[in-house]
């Protein structure tokens, strides 16, 4: 167990400053089961989010030389279209941001139609840390929930507790994350919430 510790304190020495300040925060005791969560009712049905690093095509409909068949979202959260130049796209949904580049492009083309995909969307970061073989950092698909970051952090090491496994999940209105419990069993046989559960960038996985 000491030496476990060792390797989670030299962990998070190397984290990005944003977990860091989330790990911090840990709070061991409470906790509410991933079967009893809800998201907030402003994230309920927002569907995907476009954030930095994603790959986009943005077609406007009868204006072919207008399309942009891949535009990367840069880290400041913009992309760069022609006639437009910078539109700040990071933070919205592809729906939000087609209506926002229509408005933009009223005063050029008559009756604007665009529509926005993502073609290529930014792995997760996740930190996976405590009891498994392989802690650090790990990259993984949108979508991927607790189940693949386990895998990619190698499994549980002797000492893990399979009913012990926590996110820590960052909160909009609170400085302290939610800490958000999870049963290995339960959710390696989809039983509840766990096996469905997706993880976002930033969240933290730890095995106790």
């Amino acid at each position: 167990m000491g030496r476990s510790f060792t390797d989670l304190r030299l962990l998070l020495r190397v984290l990005p400053a944003a977990l860091l300040s989330l790990a911090a925060c840990y709070t061991p005791g409470r906790f509410i089961w991933v079967d009893d969560y809800r998201e907030p009712p402003s994230l309920q049905d927002e569907g995907y989010v476009i954030r930095a690093g994603d790959k986009l095509f943005i077609k406007v409909w009868n204006q072919r030389d207008m399309d942009t068949p891949e535009t990367l979202v840069r880290e400041d959260g913009r992309v760069t279209l022609s006639l437009l130049n910078d539109v700040d796209a990071a933070g919205l949904t592809p729906p939000v941001l087609a209506r926002r580049i229509e408005e933009l492009l009223k005063p050029m083309v008559s009756n604007p139609a665009v529509t926005v995909y993502v073609r290529e969307p930014k792995q997760l970061q996740v930190a996976v840390l405590g009891e498994v073989k392989s802690p650090g950092m790990k990259g993984l698909e949108p979508g991927s929930g607790v189940l693949h970051a386990l895998a990619q952090a190698g499994g549980f090491t002797d000492y893990a507790q399979l009913d012990g496994i926590y996110v820590l999940r960052r909160q909009q209105d609170s400085p302290l994350p939610l800490r958000i419990r999870f049963n290995y069993e339960a959710a390696s046989r989809t039983q509840g919430k766990g096996a469905s559960f997706a993880l976002r960038t930033g969240d933290i996985v730890v095995v106790e």
